[in-house]
């Protein structure tokens, strides 16, 4: 009878403490109160409570099941009537850039800064040229400027950056991230003079006497010789860069960012990860001229290390669609300085063969691609050299993706369709240059710019995406773009191209996740998934239209621990 009565309370123990903590695991969280957005479905879908436990979704749905569930002992987040979703997944950003953004000078329009005209942007970096200020790069730095925002609109030249210092040396990037600008001082620096030639998929351009270079670089004549103005002097210059980039994009909702470029700069990705300095996940895609070195080491994996990895090859086309670089099959309207009537834009690597090859390489390897394009003409060459390799290697699971695409053709996504390859486009282009679209390609085909509803409705797989710095990394801005699809000057530009809000957030978070291979751990609120969450101040699904620009991050959650918290 003792042995029978032993056994008796032995069970009722084990079956207590089962009831007080289910899994005899860390406790558990239950957040509760507000509107919890699950986006797991095709309409939306509302639960009362989320309990999350070491790090994942452990349930969702009642509040009574989740108590009970949870446990006594369980923490308990009253969300006091704000919104609770899936953490953010920008489609396609820069995230090494971010801190760039974050302590550069701010030379953006209104309403994200306030560099207006050239007059204001000569004293916002005069009002940044401090010793502790330079003594970061060496150089005096801005990001953002844009010519078609700009009042004169035109490009700042070296005359202008000029006024500023002769002193020393000053690069400015501008909004695209596909021109610089530098003073006298920094063409000295750089070793740019009459003599030096464009480089092929580059321009520098030129004073009226056609050979003196007047401070404007396009594109590859840019790019190359932007790590000189700037990169980090020492260690110390580049965590303060790294920590302010990455506050910045936690503060805007990101649980996930991508380095839609990565160069050499995936070394100190890499040295950031095994320091433990990253606090979301950080997934990179390696320019096409860095594969051999980068691609075969262990980094390239579809799971994280210490939150970074390496998702595939980045391969760029064209240029930028504002900056009229993009390669279109029809001319401009209005040509940039310099250039004909006949101006189309050109390519990033005009030759066809080069680019298949690149592709087959990524083909060859199973590795996923990424493919800036954005003028027609580019997303041509990119169907034409995606084919052979499809028709090679057949279409697999790659889940190739189209970036940017601004003047995609209604053909273009059919062809893209077949090919399987999703479309990450950029609808934040409406509000930020839709004006200046109309005026260099023409209203008709300047309201089919970003056409992610047509994209959708024929079946392809979309995200959007903020491309920062190029803009903000505010993804809430990108999502009231994709909505409502209104100008700088109140225009519509392409009504029928609207998302409805509920999809704008599948384009952020669930859709985001499938196009990096992660739907299966994130992009929804569902048990077994990260506890990867965002809270805003309001639920995008029931504000006016035209107030999802003003809603606010009020905490981010990365694997169930709060990163960020607005006071």
């Amino acid at each position: 009878m003792k042995i029978k009565g032993l056994i008796i309370f032995l069970v009722s123990m084990v079956t207590f403490w089962s009831c007080e903590n289910p899994k005899n695991e860390s406790p558990s969280t239950i957040y509760s109160g507000g509107d919890i957005l699950t986006l797991a479905g095709d309409q939306p879908e509302y639960a009362e409570a989320l309990v999350e436990q070491e790090g994942k979704i452990l349930f969702v749905g009642s509040l009574a099941e989740a108590q009970e569930l949870a446990g006594k002992n369980a923490a308990s987040v009253d969300l006091q009537g704000k919104t609770l979703l899936p953490g953010f997944i920008d489609g396609h950003a820069h995230f090494s850039n971010f801190g760039l953004q974050a302590i550069a000078a701010l030379l953006l329009p209104p309403p994200d800064a306030g560099c207006k005209d050239i007059p204001t942007m000569i004293q916002i970096l005069k009002e940044w040229n401090t010793p502790e200020n330079r003594a970061l790069t060496g150089w005096i730095i801005g990001t953002g400027f844009d010519d078609s925002v700009l009042e004169e609109k035109r490009f700042p030249t070296r005359h202008d950056l000029d006024q500023v210092t002769t002193e020393f040396p000053i690069m400015i990037i501008h909004i695209s991230g596909h021109f610089s600008v530098v003073n006298s001082k920094g063409l000295e620096i750089l070793g740019i003079t009459a003599d030096t030639p464009d480089p092929e998929g580059g321009i520098i351009r030129r004073e009226e006497d056609g050979k003196t270079p007047n401070g404007v670089l396009e594109e590859l004549a840019a790019i190359p010789n932007m790590m000189y103005g700037l990169m980090p002097k020492d260690m110390a210059a580049a965590n303060k860069f790294f920590e302010a980039g990455q506050n910045m994009a936690i503060s805007f909702g990101y649980t996930t960012a991508q380095e839609g470029r990565a160069m050499q700069n995936h070394e100190d990705l890499v040295n950031k990860a095994e320091k433990g300095m990253l606090k979301i996940d950080v997934v990179s895609y390696i320019d096409y001229l860095f594969v051999d070195p980068y691609m075969s080491t262990p980094w390239n994996s579809k799971k994280y290390t210490n939150h970074y990895r390496i998702g595939g090859m980045k391969i760029t086309l064209d240029g930028s669609p504002q900056g009229r670089t993009a390669w279109r099959t029809t001319p401009y309207l209005l040509p940039p300085d310099g250039q004909g009537k006949d101006y189309a834009g050109y390519p990033a690597i005009p030759q066809d063969s080069m680019v298949q090859a690149y592709l087959e390489k990524a083909f060859q390897n199973n590795w996923q691609v990424i493919a800036h394009g954005n003028g027609d003409a580019a997303i041509d060459q990119l169907i034409r050299t995606l084919r052979p390799n499809v028709e090679k290697y057949g279409l697999g699971d790659r889940r190739n993706t189209l970036i940017h695409g601004q003047y995609v053709r209604e053909d273009q996504l059919d062809s893209l369709k077949d090919l399987d390859v999703i479309g990450s486009l950029f609808p934040l282009h409406t509000f930020y240059w839709g004006d200046w679209h109309k005026q260099i390609i023409g209203d008709e085909l300047g309201n089919k710019i970003s056409p992610v509803k047509t994209a959708l409705d024929k079946g392809m797989k979309v995200t959007i995406h903020t491309d920062a710095p190029v803009a903000l990394p505010n993804l809430m801005r990108v999502v009231w773009t994709a909505v409502n699809r209104t100008s700088r000057s109140g225009a519509i530009i392409g009504e029928s191209e609207r998302l409805n809000p509920y999809e704008a957030l599948q384009a952020i978070t669930i859709w985001s996740a499938y196009q990096h291979f992660e739907e299966d751990k994130k992009g929804s609120l569902e048990a077994g998934k990260l506890a990867d969450l965002v809270i805003l101040d309001k639920n995008p699904l029931k504000v006016d239209p035209d107030d999802i620009k003003d809603i606010q991050v009020m905490q981010t959650i990365k694997e169930g621990k709060s990163i960020y918290k607005r006071e």
